[in-house]
Formats: structure tokens, sequence, C-alpha cells
């Protein structure tokens, strides 16, 4: 990081003070700055409000207040507009984590992963990247999302401003493809791959590659289980 930039700083919530201090060293050799601990949900969402960090390293299973409603609260209307969220958990496929995703969370982090994950985790989600490898989330939205949903008419009207070859990359995008992958299918450079992937983030208020693929299995656009062949 080079010295004009400022320091990226970030909030740790989770209700083992060993997990949080575990962390805290950690993002703090890699010139990070811990903002504000929380023990629990209604902690991290006024220590959010109080000190605007970039990332929040967010428990799910804390007192109080869990970390899907705190993620709700945190990336609600009145949250800082910039500030992302990381779910902590233990197991990849866990019904918490999808109900995390969508309520905004950028992805999600299993609490043994390695300090060089940690913390290039948290650079990632600040700069707009993908956190997790969109396969990972295609499998745990194929296996908790609801494919007879009732869907309403305005996730259609939405999908109704993107072009068709931006709905082709929303498609494929939700399929598990990286960004080097859709080019590769569409014969697109990596470059208007990524204009287009920006395209649709802003058209549809979408925080991040994330968010677009759970929108992709909310409106229909994609069928649970139906695009497992689709991935390589």
């Amino acid at each position: 990081m080079s010295g004009d930039q400022s320091p990226l700083r970030a909030v740790i919530a989770d209700d083992q003070a060993l997990v949080r201090t575990g962390f805290r060293m950690i993002l703090a050799a890699d010139g990070i700055e811990v903002a504000a601990e929380a023990a629990d949900g209604a902690e991290a969402v006024a220590a959010v409000r109080r000190t605007r960090p970039d990332v929040v390293l967010m428990d799910i299973r804390m007192p109080v207040m869990d970390g899907i409603e705190a993620t709700r609260r945190i990336l609600g209307g009145d949250g800082p507009a910039e500030t992302r969220v990381i779910i902590l958990t233990t197991y990849d496929l866990d019904q918490y984590v999808y109900a995390a995703l969508t309520a905004g969370a950028s992805g999600f982090l299993l609490k043994d992963v390695t300090p060089e994950r940690l913390v290039s985790a948290l650079r990632m989600v600040q700069s707009g990247d993908a956190l997790l490898a969109p396969t990972i989330t295609r499998r745990l939205i194929e296996r908790f999302a609801v494919p007879d949903e009732p869907q309403t008419v305005a996730p259609h009207r939405d999908l109704s401003g993107l072009t068709p070859r931006e709905l082709e990359v929303l498609r494929l995008l939700a399929t598990g493809l990286s960004n080097a992958e859709l080019a590769s299918r569409l014969f697109l450079s990596p470059t208007t791959v990524k204009s287009h992937v920006g395209r649709i983030l802003s058209k549809l208020d979408l925080r991040d590659r994330v968010q677009a693929v759970v929108f992709a299995y909310e409106t229909g656009l994609i069928a649970p289980g139906g695009a497992t062949d689709a991935v390589p």
C-alpha cells in the first residue's frame, strides 16, 4: 500500500475474546487498523455507526443480536454506504451464511482462515473485488434458496433494464464463472467483461458480485440446481 492511501479500517465482531484478539493481531501486523471490537451484534452496529469502518468481520452466532440482524442494520438505509461485511463461520455450506448473504454481506470466511487469506479478503472486499469463488456461493444458494418462492413484479422490472449481453453475463456469472472464464466463453476481453459486470451492479443497485449471484437466483434468472452443468 502506498503512503498516500488511508489505512484500511475494520471492526471485529465475535463473542469470543480470544478470536477477536487473534484477528486483531493478524490485521495489525499487516497495517490494518482495528477501529473497534464487539462482543455481540448490537455492539457491532453501534461500533460501525461510530467508527464507519471499511470492513466488518462478523460472526453469525452471537448473544443479544445475531450477525444476520446486525448485518441487515449495518447495510440498511442509514448505515455507512461504503462499509462491507464479511461473515465468519465454521462451515461453508451453512443456511445462516445464506441468510447473511441475502442481507447484504459481501462474502464469508471460515474461522480457520490463514492469516494471509484473512488480510487478502479484507483488501479484496474494500476494493470491490469478489471475495470468494462464485462456485462456492452458487453451491450455498442452490442448497438453501427456495425454488418455488413466488416472484414479485419488481425483480423482473429491474432485469428489464439490462441489455441482452448483460443478462447473458449475469446468467454465466451466477453459474460460478470467473471474469477470465466469462471472457473465454463470450469471446470478449477481460476488460470488457469487467465493464459489463460493473454496469450490471450499477443498474441493479448491487454491492458486489456476491449480491449479483444471490439476485440471479432470487429473481428466477437461474434456478437452484439448474446451473451445475454449466460450471467447468
